[in-house]
């Protein structure tokens, strides 16, 4: 169905996009000098009063909701054929669908689009609303501003989540939608949509649609994402807000700061010594026992320290990381992880080798149990006890991943005295294994423990 050439003050310009309900049209604001996207119902709904009803609803959602990752409604109107139609912001970039199209993302950018749409739909949540139809071609990108912004759009299938039952007829999109989404009677909540950006995290990484085997995605993520798609609801995260807080977590611990020069990383870690007596619970008591040629680093606070080779040491990120990852309690610890290009280390595909360490409050010892998972297309290798001063634990070790000389070592070490546990992951390239090397330069401070 044809639209007219101008639609109030919009001057129209072309279709960009149409669904079973709408078709949405890029036209210009000419007096406020902007593009916008103006979204029409398709004529053959538009005489059914429930679909005119639904399409309003969304607007008013849409309008009573504030997030800079939320679809904007800034204008409604009717054609003269009486079709309604809203005025919206317009998203240069295109959707998420398009840039899938290419292949998967990078792991730190999908990081970063996924933490944006849970945070929108946190938003949603917060104002009593369900998207229930999250997928990739309702997430926009908008090119006006740097890094492009996300923008979740289309709430058409929202409801309020005081009426969000399965009596309805069943709504979303397969692959997408919760389990319990398919279930007739099921009540839904905020954790459907939990799982629906978990699916997008997933297709993100992967290249692959929901429900197919990921590859290539570092432990620590998938065990993230694969909590937010666990088919029982009680066991997601419980909010779309802390899954999101779970995402930023792994974001800050995976990627460095932009680049900063290895002059730089090395002034910052000729401090280190100034610590050296309160470093008592892992390696020999000499804080400044570092072999040659390896550069020592440490978190931001000064808690743990460990050495790596000179190359490795040109990027740190040394602000610490979020113990919630690996399904440990909420809240911030001490933590680094240091490479020589934090944009890409994470990726398990890139040859770039590095090494993560985050401290946390230990769990009972009855509960204790391994919380990073294994590697897909690696081989496995026996796992192994090791101690490290007063820190004992196991060792895991994947080798060959992709076919490559690509290999992991994964540790969890415990304090003798239950206080904390420290994790480490070891990314290396070649066929030398420096994880022995690099666990005994580790370095942890008394202060630690300490609540």
């Amino acid at each position: 169905m044809s639209i007219p050439s101008q639609v109030g003050r919009y001057r129209i310009a072309h279709p960009v996009g149409s669904g079973a309900f709408a078709t949405v049209w890029l036209a210009y604001d000419d007096e406020l000098g902007s593009p916008v996207a103006i979204k029409v119902l398709a004529d053959n709904w538009s005489q059914r009063a429930d679909i005119r009803a639904r399409f309003r609803q969304e607007a008013r959602f849409m309008r009573q909701v504030d997030s800079d990752h939320l679809v904007r409604v800034l204008d409604i109107g009717e054609l003269p054929d009486g079709r309604p139609y809203l005025v919206m912001t317009y998203a240069g970039g295109g959707t998420l669908a398009d840039r899938l199209a290419n292949g998967p993302m990078p792991v730190h950018e999908a990081l970063r689009v996924a933490a944006d749409i849970a945070r929108a739909v946190a938003v949603l949540h917060d104002n009593g609303v369900l998207h229930r139809d999250l997928k990739p071609s309702n997430v926009l990108f908008d090119t006006t501003t740097a890094g492009g912004r996300v923008l979740v759009a289309d709430l058409g299938l929202a409801k309020t989540l005081a009426h969000a039952s399965g009596f309805t007829v069943t709504a979303g999109t397969p692959g997408y939608m919760a389990p319990e989404q398919l279930v007739p009677g099921g009540t839904l909540d905020a954790r459907a949509d939990v799982y629906a950006i978990g699916a997008l995290t997933q297709h993100m990484m992967t290249g692959l649609p929901p429900g197919q085997a990921a590859s290539g995605v570092p432990a620590v993520v998938e065990r993230v994402v694969r909590r937010a798609l666990h088919r029982d609801p009680d066991r997601r995260w419980p909010t779309a807000a802390a899954y999101a807080a779970a995402l930023e977590g792994l974001l800050a611990a995976l990627t460095g700061p932009a680049r900063p020069s290895p002059r730089r990383v090395r002034r910052t870690l000729t401090t280190v010594g100034a610590v050296a007596t309160t470093l008592v619970l892992a390696g020999s008591s000499a804080a400044s026992a570092t072999p040659a040629g390896w550069t020592r680093v440490r978190d931001a606070t000064g808690t743990v320290s460990v050495a790596v080779p000179d190359d490795w040491a040109r990027q740190l990120r040394d602000g610490g990381w979020q113990p919630a990852g690996l399904g440990l309690p909420e809240g911030h610890a001490p933590g680094l992880v240091v490479g020589p290009d934090l944009t890409v280390w994470s990726n398990a595909n890139s040859p770039t080798p590095g090494v993560f360490v985050g401290v946390s409050r230990t769990r009972t010892a009855a509960t204790v149990q391994p919380t990073l998972t294994g590697h897909n297309r690696c081989i496995r290798a026996a796992d192994r006890a090791i101690t490290v001063g007063s820190l004992s634990g196991s060792v895991r070790r994947w080798t060959r991943c992709a076919n490559t000389t690509t290999s992991f070592s994964e540790a969890i070490l415990t304090a003798a005295n239950g206080t904390l546990d420290v994790h480490v992951q070891v990314k290396q390239t070649g066929g030398a294994d420096r994880t022995d090397e690099i666990l005994d330069t580790l370095r942890v401070t008394g202060t630690a423990a300490a609540p």
